[in-house]
């Protein structure tokens, strides 16, 4: 097996990884990879992935909060960040029931052909009052802050908001003035 199309952090997975690999060959998944790591897809798009870590190999399903999951055997990686994906662990080959795991695979694919994805809440986008007084009070700012993108203007927006002092927007707002009236985007020399 390629090295770089296998994803086992600490190599002591290559059994159980190759294991999964031919359940997976039986469905019409596409093996690609993707973060480093085989990345399952079908017409294109992630259905699932296979990794090794320090304590588990295991399947992670990026729509698994739809599957049915009547075993109870999917897990939430990481709790109140982790939105849609999720993950099925097992500690050795002999945890891995073929038939069940080709089951929860098939009911994946058939949500990803029907076009049944997960659909994240939009965040409300953050305002800052202080920020729309002084575009209020200064034309030259307002209209070089109108000639931002949408993404950059809430940039802007988002950095005053966040300040929890009046002296800390007071501050950020010091920094961002001549920002604003020269076009550069707050967060352009990232870019």
């Amino acid at each position: 097996m390629d090295e770089k199309h296998k994803w086992d952090k600490v190599n002591q997975w290559e059994e159980e990884l190759d294991y999964l690999k031919t359940i997976l060959l039986q469905t019409e998944l596409v093996e690609t990879t993707k973060w480093g790591g085989p990345t399952y897809t079908c017409n294109g798009k992630n259905v699932l992935g296979i990794g090794g870590f320090k304590s588990y190999v295991g399947i992670w399903f990026f729509n698994g909060i739809l599957l049915k999951d009547p075993h109870k055997v999917l897990v939430n990686a990481q709790e109140g960040v982790t939105k849609a994906l999720r993950q099925w662990r097992f500690q050795s080959k002999a945890d891995m029931d073929e038939k069940l795991i080709l089951q929860y695979v098939q009911e994946a694919i058939a949500n990803e052909k029907a076009g049944i994805h997960f659909k994240p809440e939009k965040k409300e986008a953050l305002q800052s009052e202080y920020l729309q007084q002084q575009l209020a009070q200064d034309t030259n700012l307002q209209n070089a802050f109108s000639q931002f993108t949408p993404y950059k203007q809430k940039e802007f927006i988002e950095y005053i908001a966040t300040a929890k002092q009046e002296k800390t927007k007071l501050s950020r707002f010091e920094k961002i003035k001549p920002m604003i009236l020269a076009g550069i985007g707050l967060n352009d020399k990232y870019r």
